[in-house]
């Protein structure tokens, strides 16, 4: 169990305070992306806008939270509850927002489940669970997306700019690397961890990286602890958790699709071409070290999506629109139901502190 000490400190990670800077920097470089190339007339667009499209967008993320609440369920063995686990992924949300994407929210996850009442070694296996689905996900979707995309794949503007070299030995190693990281995974969560811990250890034995061998060490253990608690888990629980992670994940990779067709005509080939692309903005993104990519996610986007989204205006508009819609709307929503969870969890006395922090 956590200290009251270690409690604070990671609730120090969710505070409002946590949120002025990447609200700054997102803003900022959007605002700067606008002053540079607007245009009169850029926005005429707007006025042949499908607004069934920007519900479609409102669907989409609804039903993909809904499917983040059944999965976490779904997974905790519905030792979670409906509410307990809409807690737990707005909460999740927020963390990934405030944390840099490189690290993500599912360092507070375990921490966040724990405090719900489940056991330590439990909460630790059902975020693993998560990660390795998570990471299976793109290792499968992967080879149908080259299908779809072809050369499309990676954007003009890279071809241009010469960075395409650059951006492909990016993806391709974030391949290798994620189908590597998933498969020891999976392995050693349901089949056998203590192989998996003697790989890690002796992988961490090679001069250079003995410096991580205690961490190595630490996360070996873990595994251990978290396949003890998942081993024994029948054909249906992984099979409906793979579902609902597949679910999520595609629906969070249409949102830009639906966007830009909103003001945009957009063929379904194209819309593929689209999902396809985000991929490959999801790992540049992954090297963004300020909260939740901010400055990187509006910096990258137009190179990936400018050619769908018309002007240069426009595609800063349908940016603004897609960070409002999977990045603000979460801080809002993340700073509402924060306090009443840690109000709920640790007290009155400690929410006020948290929020006033």
């Amino acid at each position: 169990m956590t200290t009251p000490q270690q409690d604070r400190q990671l609730l120090e990670k969710l505070s409002p305070s946590r949120m002025l800077l990447p609200v700054a920097i997102g803003l900022g470089v959007v605002g700067f992306m606008f002053w540079r190339s607007y245009k009169p007339g850029d926005l005429a667009p707007l006025a042949d806008a499908r607004p069934l499209w920007l519900l479609v967008v409102l669907a989409v993320l609804f039903v993909r939270d809904v499917g983040y609440m059944y999965r976490i369920r779904h997974i905790s063995e519905k030792q979670l509850s409906w509410r307990q686990s809409i807690d737990v992924i707005m909460i999740w949300e927020l963390a990934s927002c405030v944390l840099p994407s490189a690290v993500g929210g599912t360092t507070v996850a375990t921490f966040i489940i724990n405090k719900e009442g489940i056991p330590l070694g439990k909460s630790l296996a059902y975020v693993m669970a998560t990660a390795m689905l998570d990471n299976l996900y793109f290792v499968v979707v992967v080879p149908f997306v080259l299908l779809l995309a072809g050369d499309n794949l990676y954007p003009t503007e890279v071809l241009e700019s010469g960075l395409i070299t650059t951006l492909k030995v990016a993806f391709w190693l974030s391949y290798v690397l994620t189908f590597i990281y998933s498969g020891l995974m999976a392995w050693a969560l349901l089949i056998n961890p203590h192989v998996v811990k003697r790989l890690i250890m002796r992988l961490f034995s090679v001069r250079g990286l003995r410096r991580w061998r205690r961490r190595a060490w630490q996360h070996g253990t873990e595994l251990v602890w978290a396949s003890a608690q998942l081993r024994g888990n029948g054909w249906a629980y992984w099979s409906r958790a793979a579902l609902s992670t597949a679910f999520v994940w595609t629906a969070r990779y249409l949102v830009i699709g639906c966007l830009i067709a909103a003001f945009m005509p957009v063929s379904w080939a194209t819309f593929g071409v689209i999902f396809a692309r985000n991929l490959v903005y999801k790992v540049v993104l992954l090297v963004a070290i300020t909260p939740g990519g901010a400055g990187f996610a509006e910096g990258a986007f137009p190179f990936f999506f400018r050619s769908f989204a018309g002007s240069a205006t426009m595609t800063n508009f349908i940016l603004l629109l897609y960070r409002i819609a999977t990045y603000y709307l979460y801080l809002v929503l993340g700073s509402i139901f924060l306090p009443r969870w840690v109000g709920r969890v640790f007290g009155r006395k400690v929410a006020e502190e948290v929020m006033a922090s």
